[in-house]
């Protein structure tokens, strides 16, 4: 939404609230929340969510308490201008009961599609490695991978495989595998690849 749409949007809304679909710049639907008019000029003025309350009565920032913040990239307004959809960076869990999405659940009765939530460390890390390849300074070792190219990154996740391989003892596989992850993460990133795509992948092969 240009910035002259979102103002009309601003200055027609009136005392309505709007419902608003929030989701990550990936793709991911993270929540349902509401916006009047107060939300939206707080969310356009500091770039950081602001949702209206229904249960409290009044606006908050997303994420004032715990953290969890939503930095909004681009605001969508539906064909009537009576709902709309926020673009965002998250920061840790979007649900207030620690998940990543707010809708985590099943329906009865149907197939388990979606991803593992309790995995919801590896999304945030896949979520640093895109902003680090994007905005890292001189001082990142993800934005190095990156700009090291393809045969360093292989080689990276490669000898981060081996050292899984190699290590002796509980506590050092732990280690080595958590370094073998970021890596795979990194690679993943590097090919356009999703964790959402490879746990969706694991779903099918479980059916």
């Amino acid at each position: 939404m240009s910035g002259g749409e979102l103002a009309e949007l601003i200055s027609r809304i009136g005392d309505r609230v709007l419902p608003v679909v929030v989701q990550s710049v990936g793709g991911e639907v993270l929540t349902l929340a509401y916006a009047n008019r107060e939300a939206l000029e707080l969310t356009a003025r500091t770039g950081y969510a602001h949702y209206y309350s229904r249960s409290m009565g009044r606006v908050r920032m997303k994420g004032e308490v715990s953290g969890n913040t939503q930095r909004v990239v681009e605001i969508r307004g539906d064909c009537d201008f009576d709902s709309l959809l926020y673009l965002v960076e998250q920061k840790g869990p979007a649900c207030h009961m620690g998940y990543r999405t707010c809708f985590f659940r099943n329906a009865p009765g149907a197939e388990r599609e979606n991803v593992d939530y309790s995995l919801a460390v590896l999304r945030d890390l896949e979520d640093v490695i895109e902003r680090r390849r994007r905005e890292g300074g001189e001082n990142s070792y993800t934005r190095s991978l990156f700009m090291k190219g393809r045969e360093e990154v292989y080689k990276k996740f490669g000898e981060e495989s081996i050292e899984v391989l190699l290590a002796q003892g509980r506590e050092r596989i732990i280690y080595e595998g958590a370094d073998m992850l970021y890596h795979f993460l990194v690679l993943l990133n590097l090919n356009g690849v999703k964790l959402s795509e490879i746990m969706s992948e694991l779903s099918r092969r479980r059916r």
